[in-house]
Parts: C-alpha cells; structure tokens; sequence
C-alpha cells in the first residue's frame, strides 16, 4: 500500500466516524421538535434516540426510579411526607433537591435537542428549534420555581408559628415524652381557640373568642365548647399561683355583685400579664396560659395547647381559599359598638348588615363580621355563628386549594396563628387534623338559661358535669339515644319551592352535629 492511500485512509476515517453520528440525528427540524418535546417528557429518551446510550440510559433509569419511589412514598408513606412538611431543616433540602432536579431536567431537554436536530438547517428552522426548547425549558422552569417556593413558604410558616420545645417556654403545656406518638396515653386532646381582636383603636387585646375544642385522638370525632366572653369569676387550679391571687375567682368582691367589665373572661388575656407580670414563670404568652388555666378549671378538662387566631389574618385566610359558604338566619351587623367594657370606641351604629339566605358566599371581610358581629345580638347567637364559621373553613379547605393557593394561605397563616404547639409533635397534629376533617363535629350546649343566664356568676360546677356526661357519651355512644330534637314548625309564613333541611336544636347538655347546628333556619332571630 502506497503512503497516499494510507494518507487517504486516514483522512477517510472521522468522516466515517461522524456519518455514524450524524445517522440518530431527524432529518426535519420538525421531527427534530417532536423527538425533543418525547424526551422532556420521557427524560433519557431523547439521549438515547441521539446515540448517547449508556447517558440515556442512566437518566431514563434516575428519572423513572424517582416516579416510583414518589408514588410508593406518597401512597404507603404518609406518615414521612407529613414529618417531611414540618420539619423547616427537611424542607430546606427539599428545596434544594427540587432545584437540582430543575435544572438537570432543563440540561437533558437542552443536549438532547442538541443531539437530535440536523445539521444542515435553514436559519428559520433554527429559529423554530431554538424558541421551542425554550419554551420547553421555561415550561419546566416555571413549575420548579413554583414549587420551591411553597416549599419554602411552608418552611417559613412552620419556623414563624411553630417553636421548638427547646426554643419555646410554655407554663402550661405537657412536655413531649414520645414525638412520634404523642397521643399514645391521651385519649382526647384539648385545644384553645382563641380570638384575638387586636384591631386598629383598641387598646390591648381582647380575646372575644374562646373555644375548646375537645378531640377523641382514636376516632377524630371533636367537640366544641365555647365559653362566654362576659363570664365572671373564672377558678384557677388550686396549685396555680393565680388561684393564691383569685381564691373565688377572677373578680373583685370589694366591688360587689355588679357586673365588671375588667374582670370579663376577654380581659384576662390583657390584664393578668399586666397586673401580674411573671406570676407563672417562664412563659412566651402569659396571656394565654391565663386563659388556658381558667378554661381547664371552669370546664374540668386538661386543656393541652392554644391556638390564637388574630382577626385581621383570619380575613387574609378566607381570601386566601376563596372564601366560605354559610347559612345566614338572620340579620348580621357589620360593625357597631355598644360604647361599654374594655377597648369600646364609644357607641356607634353598624355601617351596614349581612342579610339572610342560605348557602352565602362570603369573602373574608364579610366572613369575619358573621363570626364577630354581635350588635343587637345575644352571645348565644355569636358563639354559635363562630363555630359554623370554623366549621365552613374546615369544609372548605381541599387538597385542590391547598395546592392551587397554598403560598397565599402560607403568608395569611404567619399573621394568623400563634400558639404553643412544638414543632416536634407537629406530625402527629396535622395526622389528627385529618381525622378531624372527616370525623364528626359536635356542640355541646351548656345549658345558658340555667347556668350562665348573666354573666355574673356562672355555674360552673354544672357545666363541668355537662361537659362530662356529654363527652361519656361520645366515647361510649348510645345508637337508640337521639343527640337533637327537632323545632316545631313555625306558626306563620309562607313556604318556599324548594324546601330547606329542617334546623335542630340541642338538648340542654347534649352534643349537638354542627351540619344541623349551622343549616339554613330563617325563623331564628339571633336573640
């Protein structure tokens, strides 16, 4: 063989070389496109089509074991996503992890593009690819972006609500002795519920809203107890040192038997730290301890944790999962002031009211005046309006909202909460929440006329054998035992096309379903 056809031969060889890869290449750049969209869709697939075998094999493997180890988590792992979703140092990596997995999916769809299309192309047709894959990768973008965002939205939302134990104090909540299953000697857990009206002119704050909510930890099944906001003479446990201060109750018995407004259960969240600042020790809210040991004593129950909700970010919270559906029964005033008690601004008229109907959309503005409104109206009347608004929230909230409007909630949810759940439990609590949505929900009506018909010196004691039998039967439920009783149909007016369910109303002790307590009964006055 000659030195020129060796010379040839070894000038022919990488074009040989390169017609082999130029062979996985399309022959159109709109082929090109398609194969492009398959492999951001099947990532790995369009490396494998270009000739990078062993590179798109290695990702067609990552990326169909990551979709099943997804699917197997979320399916059989419940309890990890949930720990997952509290624990701001997990989120954190989870939020790395979705970034990562962004930008690799971007450079796949990028090289495989890159391998795929011909190589001799017009410009426009260079043009097309170019702003395709862009599309592509900002269609893969966008998502990634997002859902780094709610991930740290979330994590955000758990480090500003949720403390540590070790980075919190609480003078009145249990120590955690089993993280992972907290419940595990607590057949029901007992929260407060708080509402705390710190709006704009007020001076301090006052917690107009106050309810526990009693939960069997097995079933979820939960019943609400609200406490008058113009109760006198609220106990503390004996071994408080508040009980030291207010041996017969918080009142003032130089005073006489009057009403006073100061010594009001929504005076203590503001008054006790101020006029007894530290008397329980270590504590970041001496507010609401107070308020959760006259709670405990007044109603005979271990009350566990708080939860206060701020007003204003209730309103952000409603807005934020697109508003409620209640029934309205009678007229409800937006504003208003009887110009008496603690943070009155003088005595003004309502600006306006809510009219009744069944089944009203209300925004968050509108859904805070339904629970709040009370001008002209009874305690009774507002208490009851409360817990349809807490039930209508928990029948609002679905996974579609959670995912849809998720950050707005997480940002409303900053402003809205405070409370001493310690992260390390936060698991367990968002396990029982779900029990909760799907459980049943109860009143347990306390018997007013008999046991609070003022607010001057409520029953006690008889309020805590109520609550007791009440809760008895819960636990051990009577199927032949009805719960309600139905109210005789009204004397006059005239009847609808379309007949509306028939309200119930509870028994004098008795638990009543909240789906009976908050229907549609336009014959209540609200009085």
């Amino acid at each position: 063989m000659s030195r020129s056809t060796r010379a040839a031969g070894r000038r022919a060889a990488p074009r040989a070389s390169r017609s082999r890869a130029r062979s996985h290449r399309a022959r159109t750049a709109s082929k090109a496109i398609g194969l492009t969209l398959l492999s951001a869709l099947v990532p790995g697939s369009g490396l494998l089509m270009g000739g990078r075998k062993k590179l798109g094999a290695f990702v067609l493997t990552i990326s169909v074991g990551l979709l099943l180890i997804a699917a197997y988590v979320g399916l059989t792992q419940r309890d990890s996503v949930l720990a997952l979703a509290v624990s701001p140092r997990q989120l954190l990596v989870a939020t790395g992890a979705v970034v990562l997995l962004g930008v690799l999916w971007i450079w796949v769809v990028v090289a495989s593009h890159k391998l795929l299309r011909p190589v001799s192309m017009t410009y426009t047709s260079r043009l097309a690819g170019s702003m395709f894959v862009g599309l592509l990768c900002f269609g893969i973008a966008v998502p990634t972006t997002v859902a780094a965002q709610t991930v740290m939205a979330q994590r955000d939302l758990v480090g500003s609500v949720f403390q540590s134990e070790g980075n919190s104090k609480s003078a009145t909540r249990p120590k955690v002795t089993n993280a992972s299953d907290p419940w595990a000697k607590t057949p029901r857990l007992n929260l407060l519920l708080l509402g705390a009206d710190d709006g704009v002119g007020r001076t301090g704050v006052r917690t107009d809203t106050v309810i526990v909510a009693s939960i069997d930890t097995k079933t979820g099944n939960t019943a609400l107890i609200s406490l008058s906001r113009n109760w006198m003479r609220m106990p503390f446990p004996e071994d408080s040192p508040l009980h030291k201060i207010y041996p017969d109750g918080y009142w003032d018995p130089s005073k006489g038997n009057v009403e006073q407004p100061e010594f009001y259960l929504d005076s203590m969240y503001d008054n006790i730290p101020k006029q007894h600042p530290g008397v329980l020790g270590q504590t970041d809210n001496e507010g609401a301890d107070a308020v959760k040991l006259a709670a405990s004593a007044a109603l005979g129950l271990d009350i566990d944790y708080y939860m206060q909700v701020n007003l204003a970010g209730f309103r952000q919270i409603i807005d934020a999962v697109g508003g409620i559906t209640v029934n309205v029964n009678y007229r409800v005033p937006i504003g208003g002031d009887y110009g008496e008690g603690p943070g009155t601004n003088g005595h003004h008229l309502p600006s306006g009211y809510i009219e009744p109907g069944p089944n009203q959309k209300l925004d968050g503005y509108h859904a805070l005046w339904f629970a709040r409104g009370r001008y002209g109206l009874s305690d009774p009347s507002r208490q009851e309006r409360q817990r349809c608004t807490i039930h209508a929230l928990v029948n609002t909230v679905n996974p579609a909202t959670l995912v849809t409007k998720y950050q707005e909630i997480a940002s409303a949810g900053k402003q809205l909460l405070r409370t001493d759940i310690p992260q390390e439990i936060l698991g367990a609590f968002i396990q029982l929440g779900l029990k909760v949505k799907s459980a049943k929900v109860t009143n347990i009506d306390l018997d007013k006329d008999k046991n609070f018909p003022t607010g001057k010196n409520p029953d006690y004691a008889a309020m805590r054998e109520i609550i007791q039998k009440a809760l008895s039967a819960q636990t051990n439920p009577v199927a032949s035992t009805p719960t309600v009783k139905p109210t005789k149909k009204p004397t006059s007016g005239t009847t609808t096309k379309k007949p509306t369910p028939s309200k119930t109303t509870a028994t004098p002790g008795a638990a009543q379903n909240l789906n009976d307590a908050c229907a549609y009964n336009p014959s209540q006055t609200g009085n």
